[in-house]
């Protein structure tokens, strides 16, 4: 990023992306409190976060592949303002009802992820590019511990309609500074997007992440989420017919099916299966009363400072990774970062008397998340085409987004399955979700280990897609 005009895009691109990262985790310690405020129940209140994972993981690859046809800055400023648009009506919102639509509008902005990193691709110099990602990847992953460690003190100092009041600012002057000095990428990919695909995508995906959100709620063995996994089933098995034989398919199973992609997508299910249980339930053990036997009674600002080690250790490892992987390789990081959740996890089943201990167990796990974050996404954009950055780094976003919602229905199973007279989890709950996060980590390594490789130092050699009139990059 030597030159002016990209330090600025990247700033853009950055702050951009962060702050759909942070949005992620900032409102979810403040649930208890938007329920109060707002009068509903605490079933309802659990919508804000499911509307924003569903909308997220439908707009992720979609408007992704958008980007590759229509342009990715005009993409980019769409979105952004969808965010902007999103946050103010939320931070104005007199009920839950349209809190949930504003979360819904919120989630458009999953698809910053795709269109930033196509951007890099296609304005920085090559040699900018692995480094460039791996900062802005650092960026995202530090967002999601921004938002857990700041929420607390925000929502106690201010109000929690300041979560959102927040990101409007900031996303206003985003838009602005975009417009301006972002230019449009002159690279575009062919075809149309097929809205038939787009449908029945997010048909399957909400079928399917619906009732692994809601199964706590309905019961695994309700006729709801029985009935939806079959429907996912069924639009999954057909929208794989249809894009095979599209001619300008939404996502191509071509792409997918590259060595280094695939198994670059199943360490990123893994992982995210282990990353979003970790965040999601950490704060919560923390947080309980120590006459359960175990927890420290935290308050949300405690335990959000709990998490500041995480919070630091992603950062310094993204920004670190981008040193490192032209010595040792993108996928060595990748194993490495899925090794050192895997660490954590082991870790904390073991030990989790002391507060150091969490404090430890945090900093572990955001090496992991530094390293995997960063190198998922090299691997990816050094692998496909160049039209078809977009939607093949939108639907790694969104393979690790249903990771991390298979990973945190079993982890609820394990801990919330049997309670005690209190109400409260019994330890042994929790020391049977983090073994299982160890064993997914753990697999996520393994899966690691299959990503093709070549020597570093060596240059990148074309490795073509059956059919693309572009061939991708082979990847370290």
């Amino acid at each position: 990023m030597s030159r002016p005009s990209t330090r600025l895009t990247f700033a853009v691109l950055a702050t951009g992306a962060g702050v759909f990262s942070m949005l992620q985790s900032l409102i979810a310690p403040a649930l208890p409190t938007v329920q109060h405020a707002l009068h509903t129940s605490q079933s309802t209140a659990t919508w804000v976060m499911t509307a924003y994972l569903l909308s997220a993981s439908v707009f992720t690859p979609i408007l992704g592949r958008v980007g590759d046809l229509a342009g990715k800055k005009r993409t980019l400023v769409a979105v952004l303002f969808a965010v902007l648009a999103g946050c103010l009506v939320a931070a104005l919102a007199p009920n839950i009802g349209v809190l949930i639509v504003a979360r819904v509008v919120q989630g458009i902005g999953g698809a910053l992820f795709p269109l930033s990193f196509g951007i890099i691709r296609d304005e920085f110099a090559p040699a900018e590019v692995s480094g460039s990602i791996s900062n802005l990847s650092a960026v995202i992953a530090a967002g999601g511990g921004v938002g857990m460690v700041a929420a607390g003190p925000i929502v106690s100092a201010l109000d929690y309609r300041w979560l959102f009041w927040i990101p409007v600012g900031i996303v206003a002057v985003t838009v602005l500074i975009a417009l301006r000095h972002v230019p449009e990428s002159p690279k575009r990919a062919e075809g149309k997007v097929s809205w038939t695909g787009a449908v029945l995508l997010s048909g399957w995906l909400v079928a399917l992440l619906l009732p692994l959100s809601q199964a706590g709620q309905w019961g695994w063995g309700s006729a709801k989420v029985l009935g939806l996994f079959a429907v996912a089933a069924l639009l999954f098995a057909v929208w794989l017919t249809a894009e095979a034989r599209s001619r300008s398919p939404l996502i191509d199973l071509r792409v997918l099916r590259l060595p280094a992609v695939w198994t670059t997508n199943t360490a990123a299910l893994l992982f995210g299966a282990g990353m979003y249980s970790i965040w999601s339930f950490l704060p919560g053990f923390v947080q309980t009363p120590a006459a359960a036997g175990y927890g420290f009674g935290a308050s949300v600002t405690a335990s959000g400072l709990l998490m500041l080690p995480m919070l630091v250790a992603m950062f310094l490892a993204g920004i670190l990774s981008g040193r490192l992987e032209p010595r040792v390789g993108t996928k060595a990081l990748l194993t490495a970062g899925a090794a050192f959740g895997a660490l954590a996890c082991g870790f904390l089943t073991l030990w989790h008397d002391a507060q150091w201990q969490i404090a430890v167990v945090a900093g572990l796990f955001g090496l992991g998340i530094g390293l995997a974050f960063a190198s998922m996404a090299n691997l990816i954009v050094g692998s496909v085409p160049v039209e078809q950055t977009g939607a093949a780094t939108g639907m790694n976003a969104n393979i690790r987004t249903i990771g991390g919602s298979i990973g945190a229905a079993l982890t609820s199973v394990l801990v919330t399955g049997r309670l005690q007279p209190s109400g409260l989890p019994y330890a042994s709950g929790y020391t049977h979700g983090w073994a299982l996060l160890a064993l997914l980590c753990l697999a996520a390594a393994g899966a690691a280990l299959l990503v093709p490789v070549r020597r570093p130092g060596r240059p990148a050699e074309p490795r073509p897609v059956p059919g693309a009139t572009r061939a991708p990059a082979r990847v370290r």
